[in-house]
């Protein structure tokens, strides 16, 4: 091994460390993510030029490439999030929620409500839009910590229905069915158990931290981006609950609806079914126009944002640009360490390493999914580089489409992790705020899971 790889290999951990080392420092996550890939550029020889202004910006995992896709995503989810806070639409939910079902069942309702949208098929940043209005009034009501929250909604929308649950239509699944030839219920007796382990062990860890948050006497702390939702002028001034359940409620049947119906009817012709097809194979662009009628709605609906509404639209638009450019610069980094020499040999050498295969599969993915930050870009890049391979030492594809799905879910959720920083740059809670409960739910528990999953398979 020559020494320009020994610095190369140095540099990608190096890079890695000082990362997720700012991260949980609390510095800006921008300038981390540049200063970081200027790490990897330097260290291995890239390109300055091409490095930061190709890889880093505009490549297929770069920043700005990611920014333009999920631009409108980002707006319309945070327009919507505004108005229904400025309304006191969330007030209203919240309140009815806490009434009937009580304030010790807020977590249950976060983990399985974000659970089912995910599930569903909805992007887990509109997941993130969707629920925070609501989750910050159930807070509230119920006096629990914002960073419970924060966990509960990583454990609902980026856990066991992302990866493990059999039949999601998540970019995950789809692309492990696209590599191997399977359906998205390939592996379902292992993604069954393995949802099942990650479900179970993250309510008992969010209940049981919950318990001590009451002991200990921590409860709800509004934050500088959610004041506008978390006070308001009282019930009085509220919109009626089933009402304010509307807008909502169209969001998220828009969103759902013509993924149920093209899966029910099949194949069909006609402008409806056009629209229902475009609809469906649409994970972006239609999300955000169902967000962007939404927000029309709840500004027709409710009074008291009427008079104010392009104020709140714009202020709504302003909340979603900090989350968007934090997530972007992760995911650039990202970018940068996939054309480096020592990213690409490190695949050999797990292919050569003389482990069991699934052992050896798990490391591969975990590890790529953990240096790029992304569990879609980590089972990507696995896929087309190295499942044959895999296949090859008799793994049969079923197992190895819903092992490695849930491998890539594990790792990918390090402190630097794109959907990470998105939700805590929307909620606004620091990595030192909330990080460890996110990180047992989505990084500790799936591991745990995949481990055990692996184990079974192999015994039987």
């Amino acid at each position: 091994m020559t020494l320009a790889t020994l610095t190369g290999y140095a540099g990608l951990l190096a890079a890695l460390a000082l990362l997720i080392w700012l991260a949980l420092r609390g510095i800006n996550i921008v300038f981390a993510a540049l200063l970081s890939a200027t790490v990897v550029i330097v260290s291995n020889g890239l390109p300055v030029a091409a490095g930061l202004g190709d890889y880093f910006a505009f490549g297929p995992l770069g920043a700005f490439t990611f920014a333009g896709r999920f631009f409108l995503l980002f707006a319309a989810g945070a327009m919507f999030g505004r108005v229904m806070g400025d309304s006191h639409a969330a007030s209203s939910i919240a309140l009815a929620m806490v009434r009937r079902l009580g304030p010790t069942r807020v977590l249950w309702i976060t983990v399985l409500s974000t659970a089912l949208l995910t599930y569903g098929g909805v992007v887990v940043f509109v997941v993130i839009f969707a629920m925070y209005p609501l989750g910050v009034k159930l807070l509230q009501q119920a006096d629990i910590p914002k960073r419970l929250f924060c966990a509960a909604l990583a454990l609902g929308s980026g856990t066991f229905t992302l990866t493990a649950l059999p039949g999601t239509p998540s970019i995950h699944n789809v692309i492990s069915s696209a590599a191997l030839g399977t359906d998205l219920f390939a592996g379902g007796w292992l993604g069954a158990l393995g949802s099942l382990i990650m479900f179970g062990l993250g309510m008992w860890y969010l209940e049981t931290q919950r318990h001590r948050a009451i002991a200990s006497g921590e409860g709800f702390q509004p934050g500088p981006m959610d004041r506008h939702i978390a006070i308001d002028p009282g019930e009085s001034g509220h919109p009626h609950w089933a009402l304010a359940l509307l807008p909502p409620v169209l969001v998220l049947s828009a969103i759902l609806l013509p993924r149920v119906l093209t899966a029910l009817l099949g194949e069909g012709t006609g402008a409806g079914y056009q629209l229902l097809a475009f609809a469906a194979s649409q994970p972006v662009i239609w999300p955000s126009l169902a967000l962007f009628g939404g927000t029309l709605v709840a500004v027709l609906l409710f009074r008291e944002v009427r008079h104010k509404a392009l104020h709140s639209i714009g202020e709504g638009t302003q909340d979603s640009i900090l989350p968007l450019i934090n997530t972007a610069a992760v995911i650039g980094f990202g970018g940068v360490v996939t054309h480096t020499d020592g990213f690409q040999q490190f695949a050999q050498l797990m292919l050569g390493s003389g482990l069991p295969p699934l052992l050896s599969m798990f490391t591969s993915i975990s590890m790529i999914s953990a240096i790029t930050g992304s569990a879609s870009g980590g089972l990507q890049i696995f896929m087309s580089t190295m499942a044959d391979s895999y296949l090859a030492m008799g793994i049969e594809p079923a197992t190895l489409h819903r092992l490695a799905t849930m491998a890539a879910g594990g790792f990918d959720s390090l402190p630097h992790c794109g959907a990470v920083v998105a939700m805590l740059t929307i909620t606004g809670l620091s990595h030192r705020e909330a990080y460890r409960d996110v990180g047992v739910v989505t990084v500790v528990i799936p591991v745990v899971a995949t481990l055990t999953c692996m184990l079974v398979a192999s015994l039987l």
